[in-house]
């Protein structure tokens, strides 16, 4: 068996692809992104969770993926994603078909997580080296923006966990696997859209921006 690291980020090309990854890639490269400007009712947005080996995106390792939708404020039970890269024996195949399929679920839409640096780098890491994309999606980070928008519960980054007991939510302990993160996740960010109403940040652009602004004025002062 490959080892999980040499099989994950093998770092060839995606000429060699199977054919089937590349007839889907070249199908996401030329599909629209849903547009920005729409309200937070009509946006499918994906909360995007990560399993790890270590903290750092250019050395350790991506274990794993876990995700699911919010439609119309709600989260959709039956549109989730879950993929553990440990289970697929070196199959460099398989690994290939399952990041295609989480492109293909994300839809090029806007993605929800908690700190994009770990997240994102691991997910770039992984579709650059893997698929040949430059993986740069409309992220929202959580992470910023929970204390921008929930200034009486914290005005700085706290742990997640400490925004899971702030709303009351069953988080099990710190030791959580991807999937029931991401279901939290989704949970959190679900009274986060009644707050971002209630400031006036209607559609998925302006929270987008928002994220990025609470996240530049919060790193640089």
């Amino acid at each position: 068996m490959l080892s999980l690291k040499k099989f994950l980020f093998k770092g060839g090309s995606p000429s060699h692809l199977p054919e089937d990854v590349r007839a889907s890639l070249a199908a996401w490269r030329e599909s629209p992104a849903p547009p920005p400007e729409e309200l937070h009712f009509h946006t499918r947005y994906v909360v995007v969770d990560i399993v790890s080996s270590g903290p750092q995106p250019e050395s350790d390792r991506l274990l794993g993926i876990a995700a699911t939708s919010l439609l119309r404020g709600t989260i959709q039970p039956d549109d989730t994603f879950y993929v553990d890269f440990s289970t697929l024996d070196g199959e460099n195949a398989t690994v290939d078909r399952q990041l295609m399929a989480f492109l293909l679920f994300a839809a090029k839409g806007p993605l929800v997580t908690y700190h994009v640096p770990y997240v994102g780098g691991f997910l770039q890491r992984a579709f650059r080296e893997r698929l040949g994309v430059d993986f740069q999606p409309q992220w929202i980070d959580m992470a910023w923006l929970l204390p921008s928008m929930f200034e009486e519960k914290s005005h700085t980054v706290m742990p997640l966990d400490y925004w899971i007991e702030v709303f009351g939510l069953n988080g099990g302990g710190a030791r959580r696997d991807a999937m029931v993160n991401t279901l939290l996740l989704a949970r959190i960010f679900q009274m986060m859209l009644v707050r971002a109403s209630g400031k006036q940040v209607d559609t998925a652009q302006q929270l987008i921006d928002e994220s990025r602004a609470s996240s530049f004025l919060r790193r640089t002062h």
